[in-house]
C-alpha cells in the first residue's frame, strides 16, 4: 500500500510540472457553453488541466506553567500539499473543478520513514456558481481545512488541530456576497468499527457587515457526534455556540487593524452512559486585534465556566475522552486549574511582513493567563507558500441581479 501511495505521489508531482509549463492558458470567461449548438455542430466546453501547491512550516515552542492544562512540548515540522485536477464551466455561471492531490508531513526529528510521509490523501469535487451578487462554493470529499472561513475561536479550534488535522471528510457549502459570508459542513471523522469510535460534526459560521461595514454580526457552532464502537457503548453530544457582535474601524482610523468582538460561548453536552443529563458552561469572550505596519496584537478574554467538564472523564473501557471529545485549546478546560468558574485571557503580540500575495510569514509571542496567574507562553514562527493556479482562482462573472 506505501509504494502505491508513493506511486500516486510522484505522479501528482509530475503532473503539476507537466500543467504548469504545458497546460494552455484558458480563461474560464472564454470556454464555450458545456452544449452550445453552432448550426449542426455541436461545441462542448474543454477541460483544462489546474493545479494547486501548498507548503506549510511550523516552529511552536511551547513553556506552560504547572497548571497542567497542557505539556510544554516544541511543534516543529513541515507539510507539502500538491494536487491536480480539471476544470471546466458549464451554461448558467457554472465552474467544476475535479481535483486529486497528496498530504505529505514530517515532524522534524521524528524517526519516521519515507513511506510515513505521506499521510493522506486529498480527492474532491467543488462547484462554483453565481446568482447575481451570490456566489456559492459547494466542495465534497477529502479537502483542505482552510476551506472553512468562519470567525471560529481557538475554543473550537486549536492551532495544534489546524496544523495536525489539516483536511476535512465530508462537504462544505458556502455563499459569499459583497458584505456577507455563510457556510454549511460536515466532517466525518470516525468510522463505526471494532476500536474506532463513530464521530462526526456539523459545523456552521457565518458574518453580516452592516453601517458601511461598520458594525458586524456573527455566528459560528458546532454539533459533534461522539458515538460508541463495537467494543465500547455509549454516545456523548457536544454542541457548541458562538453569536458575535462585531466594531471594524480599521478603515476610519488608516490603521491595518482596529477590530472589537463581543461573544457568548454557550455548550450543550451530554454523556449519555455516564452522566445521562445535559450540562450547559457558558461564558463571555472580548477579542481586540490591532495592527500597523505589519505588527499586530490581539487579545482574547474569557469569562466563563469550564467549558471542557468531561476532558479527564472516561468511557466504558477507560478510555479518557481528552482531546478525542474537545479540539480547542486546553485552556478552556478551566477545572483543572481547581476552578469552576474563571479567567483565561490570551494575548498574542505578531509581525508579518508583506512578502509576496502566495506567502505569508508571520513570528509571534503568545502569552496564556488565568485568574490565577501567568500560565505559560509560545513562541511561534510559521512560513505558508499557497500557489493556486490562476485559472482556478478566478472569480465568477457577476450577473445582472
Amino acid at each position: 500500500m506505501n509504494g502505491r501511495f508513493k506511486i500516486l505521489a510522484s505522479a501528482v508531482v509530475t503532473a503539476i510540472a507537466a500543467a504548469s509549463t504545458a497546460a494552455e492558458e484558458v480563461p474560464v470567461t472564454a470556454l464555450p457553453e458545456a452544449s452550445e449548438r453552432i448550426g449542426r455542430t455541436e461545441v462542448r466546453a474543454r477541460p483544462h488541466f489546474v493545479w494547486d501547491v501548498g507548503f506549510e512550516f511550523r516552529f511552536d515552542n511551547r513553556e506552560y506553567g504547572d497548571g497542567d492544562f497542557a505539556p510544554s512540548m516544541t511543534v516543529l515540522g513541515a507539510r507539502l500539499t500538491p494536487s491536480v485536477g480539471l476544470q471546466l464551466s458549464s451554461p448558467g455561471n457554472s465552474r467544476h473543478r475535479l481535483m486529486v492531490g497528496i498530504d505529505v508531513m514530517k515532524d522534524f526529528g521524528s524517526d519516521a520513514r519515507t513511506e510515513d510521509l505521506f499521510r493522506e490523501l486529498t480527492l474532491y469535487y467543488e462547484w462554483k456558481k453565481g446568482f447575481g451578487r451570490t456566489d456559492m462554493t459547494l466542495t465534497a470529499g477529502i479537502f483542505p481545512r482552510s476551506e472553512m472561513h468562519g470567525a471560529y475561536s481557538t475554543a473550537f479550534f486549536s492551532d495544534y488541530v489546524r496544523f495536525y488535522d489539516p483536511n476535512l471528510e465530508g462537504l462544505i457549502l458556502k455563499f459569499r456576497r459583497p458584505s456577507a459570508y455563510y457556510e454549511l459542513g460536515c466532517d466525518w471523522m470516525g468510522q463505526y468499527g471494532d476500536t474506532r469510535r463513530e464521530r462526526f460534526m456539523i459545523f456552521a459560521g457565518g458574518e453580516a457587515a452592516l453601517a458601511d461595514r461598520l458594525l458586524l454580526l456573527g455566528y459560528t457552532g458546532y454539533m459533534y457526534h461522539y458515538a460508541g464502537s463495537r467494543e465500547v457503548w455509549g454516545v456523548v453530544d457536544n454542541i457548541l455556540l458562538n453569536p458575535y457582535i462585531g466594531l471594524d474601524l480599521a478603515e476610519k482610523t488608516g490603521l491595518q487593524t482596529l477590530h472589537f468582538q463581543l461573544g457568548w460561548l454557550q455548550s450543550m453536552q451530554n454523556d449519555r452512559r455516564n452522566i445521562g443529563r445535559y450540562t450547559f458552561p457558558s461564558g463571555g469572550e472580548f477579542l481586540v486585534r490591532l495592527g500597523k505596519w505589519n505588527v499586530s496584537v490581539e487579545n482574547r478574554l474569557f469569562y466563563g465556566c469550564d467549558m471542557m467538564p468531561y476532558y479527564d472523564s472516561a468511557d466504558t473501557a477507560g478510555h479518557v475522552y481528552a482531546d478525542g471529545l474537545y479540539f480547542g485549546d486546553p485552556f478552556y478546560h478551566l477545572g483543572r486549574g481547581g476552578v469552576d468558574m474563571g479567567l483565561y485571557d490570551r494575548l498574542e503580540i505578531c509581525y508579518g511582513p508583506r512578502i509576496a500575495d502566495f506567502l505569508r510569514l508571520q513570528v509571534s509571542a503568545v502569552m496564556h493567563f488565568h485568574s490565577s496567574g501567568f500560565s505559560g507562553w509560545q513562541q511561534i514562527v510559521s512560513l505558508v507558500f499557497d500557489l493556486p493556479d490562476r485559472k482556478s482562482s478566478r472569480r465568477l462573472r457577476p450577473q445582472a441581479d
